[in-house]
């Protein structure tokens, strides 16, 4: 079994899709082996590890992202869509994303300069033309600059941090926010109901984690 390419056929890509992307995600991979211990880059212990917690966690919602791209493209007739991944980190989940959208820009959001050192190389390695990275913190960062924010941590959503992501986003636009249990959601969400009002939180399915459960909450910029 290759568990990258049984993983994305799970997620409902293509065998073109999967044709085009693999060969990319599987030199990210690489990349992420060989500068973890000097850069800290993610908590994995293993190769399968890697495809299962953070290629394939990040890529789950692909299909739910794609319909907030075409509800974006249909309100401001734009072919092009601007995606921030806020604390990219190793560039998770911002680089598999960019990888798997090819026609929207990223622009990856890092304070640290040694990572934001790593995901430049990276993005040069893999000739991501879509990706920017830009080492500063989403404090500092230009204003409604993006249509969709992402956003995979699981520490909560508190006030500052909720005030900070969504004066990045453009109006009309989204914060996509990866998370875990619902009932965990739902808590975190009443803390900050005055900042997000409106929200909606969406299962998602990570390959080869069935026991592990995953929401992708959608906050409109309203």
């Amino acid at each position: 079994m290759n568990t990258l390419v049984d993983g994305l056929a799970q997620l409902g890509f293509t065998e073109s899709e999967i044709g085009r992307c693999k060969p990319l995600l599987e030199k990210y991979i690489s990349e992420l082996e060989l500068f973890n211990s000097a850069y800290d880059l993610v908590g994995a212990d293993t190769h399968e590890d890697i495809i299962i917690r953070h290629i394939l966690d990040s890529l789950s919602p692909y299909k739910n992202l794609s319909l907030l791209v075409d509800s974006i493209q249909k309100h401001r007739q734009s072919p092009c869509i601007s995606f921030a991944d806020i604390g990219s980190g190793g560039g998770l989940p911002g680089i598999p994303l960019a990888i798997c959208f090819p026609g929207h820009s990223f622009t990856l959001l890092e304070r640290m300069s040694k990572r934001c050192a790593f995901l430049e190389n990276c993005s040069a390695v893999l000739g991501l033309k879509n990706v920017k990275v830009d080492n500063t913190e989403a404090e500092r960062a230009a204003p409604g600059q993006f249509d969709i924010a992402v956003f995979r941590a699981f520490r909560p959503l508190d006030k500052k941090m909720s005030k900070t992501i969504i004066r990045l986003i453009k109006s009309s636009g989204y914060l996509a926010a990866y998370k875990g249990k619902l009932e965990k959601i739902k808590e975190e969400m009443d803390a900050v109901k005055d900042i997000f009002p409106e929200w909606r939180s969406e299962p998602l399915y990570v390959p080869f984690l069935e026991d592990t459960q995953r929401n992708l909450v959608v906050i409109p910029k309203v």
